[in-house]
């Protein structure tokens, strides 16, 4: 992201996130909510929660990180998997409200930083890639979600890989 329009259309995307992934997943079963493609994996119900972490550690911390110190402060490392360390107890939908409801004050959070283009292109230091921009980040998050998104869609697609029968040579999804 390099202007205010361009973060203006990301923010409007991550907004959706929540929305989409509320409509594909609330009421999903706990086989479909636990379903991985096996190994070190993620199911839709680990997806969720990576979300929830990310909102809680990632991206306004570092956004903030970016504002308050420049390159002069790495940003904190970031767990990729903390979620596989979380009580497993909750419901899939409790997840997705919690996420929402995450997101809505990520969103709130990044609206009062009150950003202008020149802060896009601020720089800090991420502990593995060196020098990024503000816009970097923030660009990131959207694509992060979307990526997640389709790590979703291919998922639920995968419950129907043994019914499609031959049109499985058009559903790229399911390769």
């Amino acid at each position: 992201m390099q202007t205010i329009a361009e973060l203006d259309r990301g923010t409007a995307s991550l907004a959706r996130t929540p929305k989409v992934l509320d409509a594909l997943l609330r009421g999903l079963d706990e086989r479909g909510a636990r379903r991985s493609e096996g190994g070190e994996t993620w199911s839709p119900f680990d997806v969720v929660g990576h979300l929830i972490h990310g909102e809680e550690t990632d991206w306004i911390p570092r956004a903030r990180i970016v504002l308050e110190h420049g390159e002069a402060r790495p940003f904190d490392p970031y767990d990729r998997f903390a979620q596989m360390a979380q009580p497993k107890a909750a419901t899939l939908d409790a997840e997705l409200d919690l996420f929402a409801a995450r997101r809505e004050e990520s969103l709130a959070a990044l609206a009062a930083l009150d950003l202008r283009d020149a802060d896009l292109a601020r720089t800090g230091t991420h502990p593995a890639l060196g020098i990024v921009t503000l816009g970097q980040l923030l660009s990131t998050w959207v694509v992060h979600d979307l990526v997640h998104l389709r790590q979703v869609a291919r998922l639920l697609a995968l419950e129907q890989r043994g019914e499609v029968g031959a049109w499985v040579a058009y559903l790229p999804l399911l390769a």
